[in-house]
């Protein structure tokens, strides 16, 4: 089982805790019924939310990723969620991102532009299996979750980049492309595929990411494998609700997991959730 984990600032809110006290529950009865479950919850520790982070508070990004890390480490020890048996951060398999978005190059689904490697949707008939939404649908979704669709360097707007050139300032690994750093979703299926293998029973994560970061994870897998599907089982927890609205950061209407911890258990707030 796979868990889409967090990007290490402004932690935790009750919808980060939300995802991970469910994942928390269905690990606890599948073992109870008899399943061993083999857990991986990454953290997403490099890309543009976290540079922008730091950028305005003035922090080095990876200083400020380990801080809110080992912050929400502690809150989810304090809502008594276990801890995965893997927790790899996206810099710890840059080697293997490098290696897996060369063979998309070479399958014919992915191209080079000026130092970035973008995923092309079209060469992949699959795309859009998983949300169905068309394409007319889909931009404006993702253009929401970090799409630029005027990147000059794109064959289409819906191309998402693999390896994202290196920026001013910017921090960087070189590359047969030259200097830069992953996009988002190769982070995550890298990480499930290294360490659980080419088909993972159940891949977990917000609804938020049904589209485009799980659609693209199925892209960036299923191309170069003869395992079919990299995901036997989707499943998407809802978004909390505060006020009627979704809690979240752009709306500044988050209830912070620490604080409720001041006045409730752990275990109230388990049972609310």
């Amino acid at each position: 089982m796979y868990t889409c984990g967090i990007t290490p600032y402004d932690t935790t809110h009750l919808g980060h805790a939300f995802t991970y006290v469910v994942s928390d529950i269905l690990i606890r009865y599948l073992e109870w019924i008899g399943f061993p479950v083999t857990y991986v919850q990454n953290v997403t520790d490099i890309d543009d939310d976290i540079l922008k982070k730091a950028a305005e508070v003035g922090e080095d990004w990876k200083v400020l990723g380990d801080r809110w890390t080992a912050h929400f480490i502690q809150d989810m020890q304090q809502l008594n969620v276990r801890s995965p048996d893997y927790y790899p951060r996206a810099t710890d398999v840059i080697p293997g991102i490098q290696a897996t978005v060369q063979k998309l190059v070479e399958r014919g689904v992915a191209y080079e532009r000026e130092g970035s490697v973008y995923f092309d949707i079209h060469a992949w008939e699959q795309f859009g299996r998983l949300s169905d939404l068309n394409e007319a649908e889909m931009l404006p979704v993702a253009n929401e979750r970090g799409n630029n669709p005027n990147d000059p360097n794109k064959r289409s707007p819906l191309d998402f980049v693999l390896w994202q050139a290196q920026a001013p300032g910017e921090p960087a690994w070189d590359s047969p492309w030259g200097a830069g750093r992953p996009g988002w979703h190769i982070e995550c299926s890298t990480m499930s595929t290294q360490l659980l293998g080419e088909t993972v029973d159940i891949h977990l994560g917000g609804s938020d990411l049904l589209f485009p970061h799980h659609e693209c994870e199925i892209a960036q897998v299923e191309p170069l494998t003869s395992q079919t599907p990299f995901v036997r089982y989707w499943m998407h927890v809802a978004m909390v609700q505060h006020e009627d609205q979704k809690m979240s950061k752009s709306l500044g209407n988050l209830i912070m997991v620490r604080d409720l911890l001041q006045k409730y258990s752990s275990d109230a707030i388990r049972i609310t959730l």
